[in-house]
């Protein structure tokens, strides 16, 4: 990278080389101004009010122009005659933590690189103090003929230099708030956190300029012999000065942050809102009546007490049962018992008579002489 400034780092009696580099780069698309009738480029050219003569850049110098109008001639040994201690040197003043730097000073932003072999020393040593310190440096440089303020910080390996507005070049914001008295609901407070959680962080450098990419396309459409692109639709909800339903607009982008999150959003889509404070809003959709077939008449249901009526007499029943079938059964048995036995005993009786009539008839009688 190319150096804009060559100089110093002054750090108390510590003196740093160092070469100032553009830290940023503008990739903006820029065009050219033409003549609509026959294409052809427009140019500027400095030609003097007075005599209307072009004038070349060697011959332009500068003046400040006084209140009446009246020129007031400047040149470079004017300014090189001005007490100027930072014209080569960025001078650190002091150190503070990096919270008490206003956002608003932020301007350019510079790399400081170490200028030969012996500033790598006193640089490594600057940096390795500032990231110990978690603080950052604030110093005074010279840069295009005026004197800046200007911020040190550590970004990776390297000494980074942000240039700051003085504090005075910073406008007091007198006016700019909304003057018309407004209460904001807890409710609805608790929506935006919804949603600034739901959107959660990002990768800035994830990030990409959109309409310079579409600008690109154009470009090369147009210079193949094409038309152009399509003109794009107006995206939704947008229109300054357009009154909306506040809490319907934070719940709709909550939905609509989950859905692209490829989350699912839950039945209740916000922390709160409605008419009451701190009530929860959800959204209602109205749904049609249907129309429901007619049913048969049912059955007259039996009171609490009958039904326990009726299962204590079911119990009961199926309890005693098999009580009954168990009495039948060993009656039974009992009965069969009894004749069995009544029968084995007449059949002994019976087979102990017929052997002893048997003997009898087996014995002859006597005859008589």
């Amino acid at each position: 990278m190319r150096s804009i400034w060559n100089g110093a780092i002054s750090f108390g009696l510590v003196s740093i080389p160092i070469k100032l580099v553009n830290a940023t780069e503008s990739r903006s698309v820029s065009f050219r101004q033409i003549h609509l009738e026959d294409g052809g480029r427009v140019r500027y050219r400095k030609v003097c009010e007075l005599d209307g003569a072009e004038v070349s850049p060697a011959e332009i110098g500068k003046a400040y122009e006084d209140a009446d109008g009246s020129m007031i001639p400047i040149t470079d040994e004017d300014l090189a005659a001005l007490p100027l201690p930072t014209a080569k040197t960025i001078e650190i003043v002091a150190f503070v933590p990096a919270g008490e730097i206003d956002p608003l000073q932020m301007d350019a932003a510079y790399y400081l690189s170490a200028n030969g072999v012996p500033a790598a020393k006193p640089y490594t040593l600057l940096r390795e103090a500032l990231k110990r310190s978690d603080k950052v440096a604030v110093a005074k440089y010279a840069l295009r003929g005026r004197e800046r303020l200007g911020m040190l910080r550590v970004v990776d390996d390297v000494i980074a230099m942000h240039g700051l507005l003085w504090p005075d070049e910073i406008r007091a914001p007198e006016g700019v708030a909304p003057e018309t008295p407004v209460t904001v609901r807890e409710a609805e407070l608790d929506l935006a956190d919804a949603l600034m959680a739901t959107l959660g962080e990002v990768d800035i450098s994830s990030l990409r300029d959109d309409y310079r990419e579409a600008v690109e396309e154009m470009i090369a459409a147009k210079a193949e012999g094409g038309a152009g692109l399509a003109p794009a639709e107006p995206a939704e909800g947008g229109g300054g000065g357009q009154v909306i339903d506040l809490m319907a607009a934070l719940e709709s982008s909550v939905r609509a942050a989950r859905e692209a999150r490829g989350e699912s959003a839950g039945p209740d889509e916000g922390a709160g809102g409605g008419a009451d404070e701190g009530a929860a809003v959800a959204e209602v959709t109205e749904l049609k009546p249907r129309k429901r077939p007619a049913r048969a008449p049912a059955a007259p249901k039996e009171t609490g007490a009958k039904k326990s009526t009726a299962r204590t007499a079911a119990k009961k029943t199926a309890a005693s049962a098999p009580a009954r079938k168990s009495t039948a059964t060993k009656s039974t048995s009992a009965a069969k018992g009894t004749s069995a036995a009544k029968s084995t005993a007449a059949a002994k009786s019976t087979a102990k008579k017929q052997p002893a009539k048997a003997a009898k008839k087996a014995v002859p009688r006597k005859r008589s002489a």
